[in-house]
């Protein structure tokens, strides 16, 4: 099928469809499909708060006989338009510093951080609290091994771990300083929080090679 010249009647579908006659700009360029039927003609669309806008008519032929059609008016964003950002789950992108005193954050229901907790054990009772928390008796969720992860590499990466100017010059590491206080659980191997009020870490969680100058058997040669 040839292709087929129907400018003046897109021009006129974006007329109709616009609120003044000024919004619809110059003729960009047209798109036709492989067999020619179907064509999508561009103009500038000149609205406000729409810059870099463009009119988009599709206009369609069944034949070289046949009348053009329109198909579709609408308004597109051009390679220069200004668009809303991707929309991006509150999940996703809350932050520590979002949590204010009374705001609420509530946890996922499929959260892959937590896994449902035990309600009781065969012979349970003579367990006592450190060992009922530990199990995570009485727990509606606990840590799962995908959200023990997380934290693990989250707290070793961070300003709290091995690869930092006050861990790098500390005298010795936070494992044989007598203010660390191990975790428990897996992940005693590796944390533990620091005790010392001196530290810049007091009551954080520290990795059991960072280490600050604040150490307990730190001297002075």
């Amino acid at each position: 099928m040839k292709v087929f010249d129907a400018q003046s009647i897109a021009r006129d579908a974006a007329l109709a469809e616009a609120e003044f006659a000024t919004q619809v700009g110059d003729f960009i360029s047209v798109d036709f499909d492989d067999d020619n039927r179907i064509a999508t003609y561009l103009f500038n669309a000149d609205i406000a708060g729409y810059k870099g806008w463009r009119w988009g008519i599709t206009i369609a032929k069944v034949d070289d006989a046949s009348a053009p059609t329109i198909c579709d008016v609408v308004v597109l964003p051009g390679p220069d338009s200004l668009l809303a950002p991707d929309h991006i789950p509150y999940h996703d992108r809350i932050e520590p510093s979002d949590i204010t005193p009374g705001v609420i954050v509530p946890s996922l229901v499929d959260d892959t951080r937590l896994v449902p907790g035990v309600n009781a054990l065969a012979q349970d009772e003579g367990l006592d609290a450190t060992e009922v928390f530990d199990l995570g008796l009485m727990r509606p969720r606990v840590l799962s091994i995908e959200g023990r992860d997380q934290a693990s590499k989250r707290w070793y990466t961070s300003d709290r771990g091995p690869a930092t100017p006050l861990a790098e010059q500390a005298p010795k590491p936070c494992s044989s300083c007598g203010f660390f206080l191990p975790l428990a659980g897996s992940l005693r191997s590796s944390f533990g929080v620091c005790a010392n009020a001196i530290a810049p870490d007091d009551a954080r969680v520290v990795s059991l090679d960072h280490g600050c100058g604040a150490h307990s058997e730190a001297t002075l040669n």
